[in-house]
């Protein structure tokens, strides 16, 4: 697995943005498509070319096009449904897979409760976006549910991430690339991340509390 975390100072200044307390949920959304779409950019750099022909004004010319058919955008609801507006500016054509989860409360493990797959989905490079990694738990249980419908190619993109999530996904899926806009501190005894979004699902869409 190769963990990629941003370098450009854009995606840098929106995340310290996103950390502000007091940030109102429009700009917190507004903040996680932008982000995306840049984490979307970068995660998108080694997918193969063909050479085409195509007829411009000059006539016919030999041109490199995606040899593959467009990856899917894989949302981890709900959270992850606040990146793919972003996520969609760069590949607007992208087929959109979802995968639902919530905690089992009694062995605290995810637990799938909908899932929508494209069918042809092991003909294209999937790509998971969540805002957070935290103990990687739904992250895992996301890339198994995939790999198990035929994908081959996985790629997953986060906001921010704890060590001990990236950690967790190294070791189970070493073939699975990660593109990040941040890698955190740790995580607390609770599992949230240090220093972290906050819960970046209620953030997302209004429901603090």
């Amino acid at each position: 697995m190769a963990v990629f975390a941003s370098e450009h100072p854009l995606v840098k200044h929106k995340v310290s943005l996103l950390r502000e307390e007091s940030i109102s949920v429009k700009s917190f959304r507004e903040l996680a498509n932008e982000i995306a779409t840049i984490l979307t950019v970068e995660a998108t750099t080694n997918l193969a070319l063909k050479q085409t022909p195509i007829t411009c004004w000059s006539g016919t010319i030999s041109a490199p096009i995606l040899a593959n058919k467009n990856p899917t955008l894989v949302p981890i609801l709900r959270a992850g449904l606040g990146m793919l507006d972003g996520a969609l500016k760069i590949l607007p054509c992208a087929k959109i897979s979802v995968v639902g989860l919530k905690r089992n409360e009694e062995t605290l493990q995810p637990e799938s409760y909908y899932q929508n797959i494209v069918a042809d989905i092991e003909e294209r490079t999937a790509i998971i976006i969540d805002p957070m990694l935290a103990t990687g738990g739904s992250a895992l249980a996301t890339i198994e549910l995939l790999k198990s419908t035929g994908s081959k190619s996985i790629i997953a993109l986060f906001l921010v991430a704890a060590p001990e999530g990236i950690e967790a996904l190294q070791s189970a899926h070493p073939d699975v690339d990660l593109y990040v806009a941040s890698i955190d501190e740790k995580l607390n005894d609770q599992g949230y991340i240090l220093p972290g979004l906050g819960d970046a699902g209620d953030k997302l869409f209004g429901t603090i509390a």
